[in-house]
């Protein structure tokens, strides 16, 4: 995909749509992400903070979830069961030329 396909404010805009969706969505576990899209919030992050350069993954991660890791964790992540993790190998294991 070309970057040429939406202006950066297109793009910005749609992140920060994104974002919110998640920071809303708590009922959504990373875990399930990871299992269905192969990337979950803690990806996001991490990009962020590579993008960025200066920025920590704790600070990235605080902008995704809207609130420190940790406290996210403790609220809203609950144990992964046996067949969540498997499915999530299977679908980050379909990301292994792209990350």
């Amino acid at each position: 995909m070309s970057d040429t396909i939406v202006t950066d404010a297109v793009a910005a805009t749609a992140f920060r749509r994104l974002v919110a969706h998640l920071q809303h969505r708590t009922d959504v576990e990373n875990i399930d992400l990871m299992g269905l899209a192969g990337f979950c919030r803690n990806c996001l992050a991490d990009w962020i903070a590579e993008a960025d350069g200066d920025m920590t993954r704790d600070q990235a991660r605080e902008i995704i979830h809207g609130m420190p890791f940790a406290q996210w964790k403790a609220q809203h992540q609950g144990e992964a069961t046996p067949q969540q993790i498997a499915k999530m190998q299977e679908s980050v294991a379909k990301n292994a030329d792209n990350h």
